[in-house]
């Protein structure tokens, strides 16, 4: 005699209709939460990469001050472009060192502006120095116009050549190495 064989079910694998609606539905929500704080992030982000360029810019113009021993002007535009050159044109020594354009590293709506804002140069003397003519800036205030929320960022030139980059925000603490 035959014995009837039990109805084996055969079970499916991967996710119903009902169980991706929802994954999708959490995933929307989370990304919606998400991207104001990643629009502030990209744009600090953006800051930080322009005001590196500005700090490492004066570092290398200094540097090639020394090792010319002649004097290098450093030159920053509104639009966080720069270049520097030898400030007497030689065979030995060019006009244009280096130069950045505003979009390598940075974004159209990053701006820096300098203080004095009488000011855009520096010249590095033979020995790494600031000269005092012309009148050079002492920092470059870094910002944007796209967010009210993004940390801007100093560059600071003392009278030795040295450059430092910090935070001007007020609310760091006095022993925040980052404050200015």
């Amino acid at each position: 005699m035959l014995r009837p064989v039990p109805n084996l079910r055969v079970k499916t694998q991967g996710f119903s209709l009902v169980e991706l609606m929802v994954g999708i539905a959490i995933m929307a929500v989370l990304a919606s939460l998400a991207l104001p704080s990643y629009k502030v992030w990209m744009q600090n982000s953006r800051i930080r990469a322009t005001a590196e360029s500005i700090q490492n810019g004066l570092q290398i113009a200094r540097a090639e001050a020394v090792k010319r021993n002649l004097p290098v002007q450093f030159e920053l535009s509104d639009d966080a472009s720069w270049t520097f050159g030898c400030v007497t044109v030689s065979a030995d020594c060019p006009g244009t060192i280096q130069s950045r354009a505003a979009g390598e590293g940075s974004s159209a709506d990053v701006t820096a502006v300098t203080s004095p804002a009488t000011s855009d140069t520096v010249e590095f003397n033979a020995m790494g120095r600031v000269s005092a003519a012309p009148v050079p800036f002492t920092q470059v205030n870094i910002d944007s116009s796209a967010s009210a929320d993004d940390r801007p960022l100093r560059v600071t030139l003392g009278v030795g050549g040295n450059t430092r980059m910090c935070d001007p925000y007020s609310g760091l603490s006095t022993s925040d190495p980052r404050k200015c």
